[in-house]
This record gives structure tokens, sequence and C-alpha cells, in this order.
């Protein structure tokens, strides 16, 4: 399964190199360059996830570090500024978070993160079944079913299902798509995205599912509602 990381830092420099180096890795990273940013994308999605600098939420770090923990359970790393007396009074307010402090080496930062994911109390084998309409997938077997008949996938196929069907609320730019499917590295045609939605489609459609994928002009595709 396909970990996401919401990154959160107002350097732009931080944000991509945090990007590139998680998503060599097989992560999936959304970055925001704002508190207010990644509040709103809170409103339709949570990661595995986050990472956060404690500068970019102001006075309130500590108030909003506590909030996120306490809405979802989730592991969060915080990044000081590398101000050891700054860093040393938040860090008091903070609990024993897990922390880097600027400068870091995104390879600390990359073994942190697996060492974090892999002790969380979120084990990829305890996710929630998904059941939409007479469509029922389960991430921790990758098993699909309509009514009771098995839906066979592709490996890419069942992951654009899986992607979609968490978030039916959500559009999907076909780049996301490509990118959450295929990965950052891929070099070949975005139109991939239009065929894999195609074959999805068909096999749904033919299984007898009450739900599919729609198409929205002009943006992407995203699950029926």
């Amino acid at each position: 399964m396909v970990r996401t990381i919401f990154v959160a830092d107002n350097e732009e420099n931080t944000r991509m190199v945090i990007k590139k180096y998680l998503a060599r890795e097989g992560f999936c990273v959304e970055t925001y360059s704002s508190a207010e940013e990644l509040v709103a994308r809170l409103q339709t999605a949570f990661p595995d996830m986050f990472i956060l600098d404690i500068i970019l939420c102001g006075t309130a770090g500590p108030e909003f570090y506590h909030d996120i923990r306490k809405r979802s359970g989730l592991p969060v790393i915080i990044i000081f500024s590398g101000d050891e007396e700054a860093d040393n009074d938040l860090k008091a307010d903070l609990n024993e978070c897990e922390y880097l402090t600027k400068p870091f080496s995104p390879r600390e930062l990359v073994a942190k993160v697996r060492s974090i994911l892999r002790h969380s109390s979120f084990p990829a084998n305890q996710e929630e079944i998904l059941e939409r309409g007479n469509l029922r997938v389960d991430p921790n077997n990758r098993h699909t079913t309509v009514d009771t008949t098995e839906v066979m996938l592709t490996p890419q196929e069942y992951e654009l299902l899986l992607l979609l069907a968490r978030q039916p609320q959500r559009t999907f730019t076909r780049q996301e798509i490509l990118d959450r499917i295929w990965g950052y590295d891929y070099v070949g045609e975005i139109r991939a995205v239009d065929n894999l939605v195609k074959r999805l489609r068909k096999k749904l459609r033919e299984s007898g599912s009450a739900k599919n994928v729609k198409t929205v002009w002009g943006w992407g595709y995203r699950f029926d509602e």
C-alpha cells in the first residue's frame, strides 16, 4: 500500500527536497506552504503521517500540533528552525515529539519516516473495508467484489479503484493519478490514465457495480458519490 504524507513548510526548497526523497522511496507526498492550506485539505482527507514546520504555525504551533494529534492520532514529525533557544522552548510544549532540526539530512528524514510508520498503530493490514453501493473493496487482502462475485482486476486497475473509492467526493487530475499509480519518475504519455480508467470502467460495468468512475470534464476523474 502507498502511504500518504502531508508536508507543511514555508520554505519551498525544503518542501521540494522532502517530496523528492520521500517520493523516491515510494511515498505519496502532498506539500503545503501554510497552515491554512493544510487545514483546508484536512476537510476532505487525512494522510498516514504529517511533517510540520512548527514555525509555519506561528505562536499557535504547539496548539496546532496537539490538535492534529487529538483529531487523528496519526504520527507527526516536527521540523525545528535550528534556533536552539527558541526550539528548546517549543519542545517543552510538545511532549517528546518526533522531530528534525534544520538543516537535516534527507537520508535521516527517510529513515525516521520509515521507522515511525513501521511502528505506527495504523498498519497497512488493518485498513477499513470500503463499501460503495454493492461494490466492496478490501485493502487488507486486495479483494474486490460486487455483491458476492469477485472482480478480477490488474494491480494498476485495483490501485486506481482504491485511490478513487477512498475519496469519492474528490476529483483527481490525470497528473495526480499518473503520479500515484505509475510513480513520479514515469516518463510515458498521460493518455495511459484514460486507458486505465476505460478498462476499470468496463470491468465494473460488466460486473454489475452500482458505482463507477465519473469523468469531470476539463479536470479529471472521481468515483461516483
